[in-house]
């Protein structure tokens, strides 16, 4: 008995056998469209589309937001958007993270964005001031 018996794993190297398990692939069911998760693509012009941008945060919408418009015209009234924005992502606990200089994502709760070195905070994307034309 000993030792064996007790934790079943020890056997000689001649009966070890390998299990596989047999996937069938061809089976498996479509994705409806109401299981599958919805990513906007959204524009933040003014101030004032903040307001759609976080009502559609707090539908649980993941929005993809075009920050270029805004950022060219007027870098202050950017700012107070996204710490709006950014105030309600952190009330219903959800998540922002700047994707480039032109880009931010925003996650409700169910949804985090994973951070690479790649991503830029949000914070470094609304205090790079626009590049002027022409220099």
């Amino acid at each position: 008995m000993g030792l064996k018996n007790i934790f079943g794993k020890f056997s000689d190297s001649s009966s070890k056998e390998e299990e596989y398990v047999e996937l069938d692939l061809g089976t498996t069911e479509p994705v409806s469209s109401a299981n599958k998760v919805t990513i906007q693509v959204e524009k933040l012009e003014s101030y004032s589309d903040s307001d759609r941008i976080q009502r559609k945060l707090r539908e649980g919408n993941i929005l993809l937001v075009g920050i270029k418009g805004l950022k060219e015209k007027d870098m202050t009234e950017l700012k107070r958007a996204i710490e709006r924005i950014r105030k309600t992502c952190l009330a219903i606990n959800g998540d922002i993270a700047g994707v480039s200089d032109e880009w931010v994502i925003i996650c409700p709760e169910f949804a985090k964005v994973h951070r690479e070195k790649a991503l830029v905070p949000v914070s470094a994307v609304v205090q790079k001031k626009p590049e002027s034309v022409g220099e």
